[in-house]
Parts: structure tokens; C-alpha cells; sequence
């Protein structure tokens, strides 16, 4: 029941470029279809670019190559998306740097490579069951990223400080997640603590607070958070590094609220909140979840299928979570056996 990771921003056009296209060749068209993820699409859209030589740019070739690897990663193909990134060999090159190239990109210095691609690039080996070496990755991600953060302050450079302080923020949850899956909580806590003390006030962050302090038995110090989280929601302190809309954040205070009821076995007010998130937002993934788990506990498994069944026929390229499809697997099976002792 742990909150998802927040996702990347995609790319946007800035004030040089009228357009996504004036970025890359047809940037557009692969962002349109991730947005539907059609991810066969992209894939095969990367492969014709290729084979007939549209990517004319170094740039080009980054972009696509970082957006196959991500359709490669969502089509669960990650030894392919592992090889493909692989091919870049060594992120820092000079290959991959704009200042190799003064007359196609002038006056631009820095790297080419996405963030994106670095994100995968943690987060692939992970995927592939190499969970130090993912580690590993991530945690050099991150002092990447607090690099930068001191470069672009240092030269005053307050939205470009903004920015990278948004992915610090991202990597750090996820890496916290990463590690409160393997019951690593004081790894957990260390790493919220170092957030709290640079003065993060991301709701994501201090929930995550009261989902470790769950897990260790510190029930009034878990609330303790959660009430902190509402009361941020409630004097509008949603921290410029965080990722959630307003609607996200109100989602995340009853999704909070739903788990201590779900924790004091009161599953009837934990679905009153679920259903809450799901009426104020029907693509909440993991409040569609955690009420099916509730009516499962209240032994009601014909309407919980009917929750996950409902959500793969309305939302099937945000549903198709792992979790939610084995969830639905299980009531399944348990509705069967069930029906077999009446027989």
C-alpha cells in the first residue's frame, strides 16, 4: 500500500521553440502516444526513424533512443531497454555534451542526456532483479543531481534550481521506497530526516513518514504525520519541489486516512475514503486497490471484483498495474473456492 513514485514532467515546449517538433523530429507524435501508451507504437515509430535515417540531429538520436527505452520498460522488456541503454556507453562523453557541437547548437554547453534516461538507467537493473547495483545507481543519481543544484545556485539560476530540486525530490522518494519495500526503515528514516532538514515540506515525503512509523508499531506517531499532511493541505503548503496537484494532494490525505482505519480493522470507513478518492479522481490507482483489499476483508469479494474489473475496462493503460491484476487474480480464485464449498 505504498504510495507509487511521482512520474517525470514530459517535455514542454520553452520560449525558444513555437512547438514540440521544434525540439526533435516529431516529438509530438511519441508524446502523444505515450500519453495513450501505445507502446508497440513507439517502439516501431523509433525503429522507422532509424532505418530510414530522420534523426539527423545528436540530440534526435537521445530522445528516441530515451523514448524507446521507456516503451521497452512499460512492455516489460527490460533486458531489451537494458541493452539499448547500454549502448551509450558512458553518459559523461563528450559525444553527449552540446559544446561538442558549436555549429549545430550555439552558445548551448551541458549534457544531452535526458533525465528521464537517467532515471531508467537506475532504475532498469532493479527491474532485472540486481537490486544493489540499482541502488547503487540511484544514489549516484542523486549526488548528480546535488551537483547540479550547487552549479545552478551558484550561478543564481533560481528556475533551474527549482527544477533539479524537483528530481531530487522524486529520486529520494523513490530510492525511500525502494527501501521500505525491504523493511529497511532506518535507511527510511535517515533519508526523511536529510530531506526534512533542507526544509522540504512535501506532503508525499511526511506521509511516507507515518507509513514507516506504521510499520514499526508507532500508530499515534503515524497519525501524528498524517494530521500534519491535512493540515498542509488546509493552509495550502504544498512545497514547490513536490509533484501533486491539488486534487492528488487531497487524495493522498484520505488515502492516509483510509489506511489507519484499515490498520484499526475498520474497513467500512476505510471504503467511505477510497470511494471519496475515486469520486474526486477515477484514475487513483491505488485507491481503487485498497478498496477492493477492504471489501475483500469484509468478505464481500463479488463487489470487489467488480471494483478492479471496472477499473481495467475504464482506465486499462493505468490499471494495468502488476498489483491491482494479481489482487484481481486472487479475489478470483477465493470467489471460486469459495462458491465450491456451497456446492
Amino acid at each position: 500500500m505504498d504510495e507509487p513514485c511521482p512520474t517525470p514532467d514530459p517535455p514542454s515546449p520553452t520560449n525558444q521553440f513555437g512547438s514540440l517538433n521544434d525540439l526533435a523530429h516529431e516529438l509530438a507524435s511519441l508524446e502523444d502516444l505515450a500519453s495513450r501508451g501505445s507502446w508497440r507504437s513507439i517502439v516501431d515509430k523509433v525503429s522507422r526513424a532509424r532505418s530510414l535515417n530522420l534523426l539527423t540531429r545528436p540530440h534526435d538520436h537521445l530522445i528516441y533512443l530515451s523514448y524507446n527505452v521507456l516503451a521497452l520498460s512499460k512492455l516489460r522488456r527490460f533486458a531489451d531497454a537494458s541493452e539499448e541503454i547500454d549502448t551509450l556507453d558512458d553518459f559523461n562523453s563528450h559525444y553527449y555534451k552540446y559544446e561538442t557541437y558549436p555549429q549545430l547548437y550555439p552558445n548551448r554547453s551541458g549534457s544531452m542526456i535526458p533525465f528521464s534516461l537517467r532515471f531508467i538507467h537506475a532504475q532498469l537493473p532493479l527491474k532485472l532483479g540486481n537490486r544493489q547495483e540499482g541502488l547503487d545507481r540511484f544514489y549516484l543519481l542523486l549526488k548528480f543531481i546535488r551537483e547540479k543544484i550547487k552549479e545552478k545556485e551558484s550561478n543564481n539560476l533560481l528556475d533551474s534550481v527549482r527544477i533539479w530540486k524537483r528530481r531530487e525530490n522524486f529520486v529520494l522518494n523513490c530510492l525511500i521506497g525502494h527501501h521500505l519495500g525491504d523493511k529497511e526503515f532506518s535507511l527510511c528514516l535517515d533519508l526523511i530526516k536529510d530531506l526534512i532538514n533542507r526544509d522540504y515540506l512535501d506532503p508525499v515525503l511526511v506521509s511516507k513518514l507515518g507509513y514507516i512509523q506504521m510499520q514499526i508499531g508507532d500508530i499515534e506517531g503515524a497519525k501524528g504525520s498524517f494530521n500534519h499532511v491535512e493540515t498542509m493541505l488546509n493552509e495550502r503548503k504544498n512545497d514547490q519541489y513536490s509533484f501533486l496537484s491539488e486534487v492528488q494532494f487531497r487524495n493522498l490525505v484520505n488515502r492516509n486516512k483510509a489506511l489507519v482505519y484499515l490498520v484499526g480493522k475498520d474497513y467500512v470507513s476505510a471504503v467511505r475514503e477510497y470511494e471519496e478518492c475515486i469520486e474526486r479522481d477515477h484514475t487513483d490507482v491505488a485507491a481503487l486497490n485498497n478498496k477492493a483489499l477492504c471489501l475483500m476483508y469484509l468478505r464481500d469479494l463479488s463487489d470487489s471484483i467488480k471494483v478492479l474489473e471496472k477499473a481495467l475496462e475504464r482506465i486499462p493503460t493505468i490499471a494495468l498495474d502488476e498489483t491491482l491484476v494479481i489482487n484481481l487474480c486472487r479475489f478470483e480464485v477465493l470467489l471460486s473456492n469459495e462458491g465450491r464449498e456451497f456446492d
